[in-house]
């Protein structure tokens, strides 16, 4: 590595101290060397440097990644088989469920959209965007994907349009941040498709009164970028993830007490859409139907929100008590 300068030299002493060589991840159950406590590459890559437990989500991708690329290296002829698939290795458990501590109601999120207004000069135009992941439930990369051609509402092009008018959100696309290195044009973020969709395919999202005017002010006072993108940066750009991650800090330290900011409650943007999804249950819209807004298959939004769906004992034990003195 010439002329990689102090850099490439931190490289390879980091790659000398903790990597491992060929014959330790062709050879795993017989490695002599032991990194960290750790002594196989699959210890490695579903651990942290620190010698604990990576989150299971992490140790998951991780596996599959190693995997994948020694089938590679077999595909190139450095192996002859596959040193990762044949270790017998334990998923970590993950509950996969969502915190209800994190669950803002009605009144904790109005609070937390005024703050965000206040904040100049980005506060203004990003009401909005947080509004549309907690009225509709979007994830974060379909809110700063929105085009003025998702939203159908009359009420966003009559001003005397009735104020309780519902509207829809015709979603077709994403754009996660994956970073100017890992994109194809060097842009911080990727156009994709819906996530569990296939390319092309699109869901409708209802749009809630209360957002429809929040919709409407945000194209009357901010209006959308030149290539029709509903949420942009000051200068027309495109909007960038740390201006609403700074902007959703400092609404929490406005909004909440000392105690609430040091809980999980609303701790990420994302959590608008669970607090969505979650009032979208527990005001007894059928599973199947909220999954489809969402975007989840039923079976997986009953197991993430199966602790946000409070308060239905009672209401299905007087279902029951209906039908029974019915029959």
């Amino acid at each position: 590595m010439e002329g990689t300068g102090s850099f490439g030299a931190g490289l390879l002493r980091f790659l000398a101290e903790y990597g491992l060589t060929v014959v330790e991840v062709d050879r795993p159950d017989r490695s002599a060397r032991r990194r960290n406590g750790k002594s196989d590459p699959l210890d490695h890559a579903t651990g942290r440097l620190d010698g604990k437990n990576a989150a299971a989500s992490t140790a998951r991708r991780h596996r599959t990644i190693l995997a994948n690329a020694m089938d590679y290296a077999i595909e190139l002829g450095l192996f002859e088989t596959n040193p990762i698939r044949a270790l017998k290795w334990t998923a970590p458990k993950a509950s996969g469920q969502v915190d209800r501590r994190s669950v803002v109601n009605p009144r904790q999120a109005r609070a937390l959209l005024a703050a965000v207004r206040a904040q100049e000069p980005s506060g203004p135009r990003l009401v909005a965007f947080f509004a549309v992941m907690y009225y509709a439930g979007l994830r974060p990369e379909e809110a700063i994907n929105l085009r003025v051609d998702d939203v159908v509402l009359s009420s966003l092009w009559e001003p005397d349009a009735q104020d309780d008018a519902w509207g829809e959100l015709h979603l077709r696309s994403a754009a996660p941040d994956a970073g100017g290195d890992w994109t194809d044009d060097g842009s911080a973020r990727e156009r994709r498709q819906l996530k569990h969709r296939a390319d092309g395919d699109s869901r409708i999202v209802p749009v809630h009164p209360e957002l429809a005017r929040l919709l409407r002010d945000h194209l009357e006072q901010v209006g959308a970028a030149p290539d029709g993108r509903l949420f942009h940066g000051v200068r027309g750009g495109e909007m960038p993830t740390i201006t609403y991650r700074r902007a959703w800090i400092k609404a929490r330290q406005t909004a909440f007490t000392a105690s609430e900011q040091a809980s999980p409650l609303a701790r990420r943007p994302y959590d608008l859409r669970h607090a969505c999804l979650s009032t979208w249950l527990n005001g007894g819209v059928y599973p199947t139907q909220v999954a489809e807004w969402a975007g989840h298959g039923v079976d997986v939004l009953l197991r993430i929100y199966a602790k946000c769906v409070v308060g239905q004992n009672e209401l299905a034990k007087r279902r029951i008590s209906e039908a029974l003195r019915q029959a």
